[in-house]
């Protein structure tokens, strides 16, 4: 079963408000070998990510009108559970106490650089990350 691992298709889950955001990351990540899940609101986003265990997840930190803080904590939490990536976007400084471990890209963002940062970010993680590993 050790091939079973390294054949895992690598995944990104995008939760973000806006259906074009949800929209060009989708496509352009597919376009490289990458399955993509998505959700517009907080809830599903975090049900999705812990019934996939994405390799990563897109956030952003505007999402719901929730303090970014509170939004990002559980997020937080199942990226840590699951050895997962996270990417947060929103207009918060980075420096900002509370807020968690991971990477952040400031709005306004251009996709090209920002769809860069996240094949980075998987290339340098494992191919056997997820829950168990």
């Amino acid at each position: 079963m050790e091939g079973a691992a390294l054949d895992r298709q690598r995944s990104v889950l995008i939760v973000d408000h806006s259906e074009e955001t949800r929209e060009v990351l989708q496509t352009a990540l597919q376009r490289r070998g990458l399955q993509t899940f998505s959700a517009s609101r907080a809830g599903p986003g975090l049900e999705l990510a812990r019934r996939h265990h994405p390799d990563l997840i897109v956030l952003d930190l505007e999402l719901d009108q929730a303090n970014p803080e509170d939004l990002s904590a559980p997020f937080a939490e199942q990226s840590r559970t699951d050895h997962t990536a996270l990417v947060m976007l929103g207009t918060v400084r980075r420096d900002r106490a509370g807020m968690p471990e991971g990477e952040f890209v400031a709005k306004p963002y251009h996709y090209g650089p920002l769809i860069r940062r996240i094949e980075e970010l998987l290339d340098t993680m494992p191919e056997s990350f997820g829950p168990g590993a």
